[in-house]
């Protein structure tokens, strides 16, 4: 059972707790705490951590709303989990076989820096609130521009699946608006990724240039190679998977292009036989004119001839007017394909981008785990010497022991003597 701590003083006695300044009230965002039990859920498959910290856990005081209270005895490891499967990000800590921080990240999540060691964040899927106290202002700082980052990456994800949504009610109601909107939407995501990809490189650019004094950086360690080589294989997956949606996509708008364009041709090709069509009916309405007029001045005619001749004008003038609205609704098709060509060549535009993008991402890719490798061998070979060195200074000690004994003997004879 977790005692309350009825101040942050408590919390460690006074001494390791105090260090990172646990506030006295924090900032409540729920409503009511039914804590749910954390599940295990993280050693699934396809869950990998990407970023990892230790901090002392606590949890809002469900009684007062204004106590934390300890959920962790010591420092414990607080990682960022990301779950390929499901496309979701999580805050995962355990103490022991306990679970005590299981936390999914969604764009409307706040993490809060209360003191210069402590920040907190609300979970409502949990109903509570988590504290987070580390041991330096260094390390908050890093899990808070970590906690940015993902939720950047979850709130892309949202606008992607919310386009993926429009794509599709677009494929059952199509209109030329609502399509340049879902393309707008779909720029939007892309031009998303694309700046989170010039942040990866000026990161990964931090760790390769040297100081601001022009010598050059220190190599970067194992730990932050990895870190470096899962964030570009996360930001590569995600390239590709945009990639994959933009090339289905231009399929869709080329098969739909192709499908105007006979419709179209088509079309054009009835448009030329109906204007041959009205020739004939004006030629043949000129000649029924005509002789009407030449069987009124002869005085002679009948009237149902007459009756004929007129119904046929009529019938005449009806299919003119037809054709006519048909030549304009052709028109109309017209324009709206050469519309649809127009956002055909922008759609290329961008997944030619997309392709350089993925491109280069492949290379840094490979470039991170040339570097890696190179400084295992470094590592190996600095600790072959190190034990080369080792041996040799053992040998030496032994020559000088034997060196010793002897002229302890010879001073033993020469005594004697």
């Amino acid at each position: 059972m977790i005692r309350r701590a009825n101040s942050w003083r408590e919390l460690g006695g006074g001494g390791e707790a105090s260090s990172f300044g646990v506030p006295l009230s924090p900032t409540w965002n729920g409503v009511g705490y039914h804590p749910e039990p954390p599940s295990s859920g993280y050693r699934e498959t396809g869950e990998q951590p990407i970023f990892s910290t230790k901090a002392h856990v606590f949890q809002i005081d469900a009684g007062t709303k204004k106590d934390w209270l300890p959920a962790s005895k010591a420092a414990v490891n607080v990682s960022y989990y990301y779950d390929s499967t499901r496309n979701t990000y999580r805050i995962i800590s355990v103490d022991g076989s306990k679970a005590i921080v299981n936390s999914t990240i969604t764009p409307n999540m706040t993490f809060t820096k209360t003191s210069q060691k402590f920040g907190q964040w609300s979970d409502p899927r949990a109903n509570t609130v988590y504290g987070l106290g580390f041991s330096s202002e260094t390390e908050l700082s890093k899990f808070i521009e970590k906690f940015k980052e993902i939720k950047e990456l979850t709130r892309q994800a949202a606008q992607l699946k919310q386009g993926d949504v429009n794509g599709a009610v677009d494929n059952h109601a199509p209109s030329p608006q609502m399509g340049r909107q879902h393309l707008h939407q779909r720029t939007n995501s892309l031009s998303s990724i694309q700046s989170d990809s010039g942040n990866l490189r000026e990161r990964r650019n931090s760790f390769t240039q040297g100081g601001s004094n022009g010598h050059p950086a220190n190599a970067p360690t194992e730990a932050q190679l990895k870190y470096e080589n899962d964030r570009l294989k996360l930001a590569l997956a995600q390239s590709s998977a945009n990639a994959k949606k933009w090339e289905v996509e231009l399929q869709t708008l080329k098969n739909n292009n192709a499908r105007l364009t006979a419709a179209l041709q088509e079309s054009t090709a009835n448009v030329e036989e109906w204007k041959k069509q009205l020739a004939a009916y004006k030629e043949e309405s000129a000649r029924l004119k005509k002789r009407l007029l030449d069987q009124e001045k002869g005085g002679g005619g009948e009237s149902h001839m007459v009756a004929q001749l007129t119904d046929q004008i009529e019938r005449i003038r009806l299919d003119n007017h037809n054709k006519q609205e048909e030549i304009k609704r052709l028109n109309s098709q017209l324009q709206e394909v050469t519309a649809r060509d127009t956002q055909n060549s922008t759609l290329q535009a961008r997944i030619q981008a997309l392709e350089e993008e993925n491109h280069s991402l492949n290379l840094r890719l490979q470039d991170s785990q040339r570097q890696l490798q190179d400084g295992r061998s470094s590592r190996d070979q600095e600790h072959r010497e190190l034990l080369s060195l080792q041996e040799a200074l053992g040998g030496r000690i032994r020559d000088l022991y034997e060196a010793h004994e002897t002229v302890v003997a010879t001073l033993k004879k020469e005594s004697n003597s």
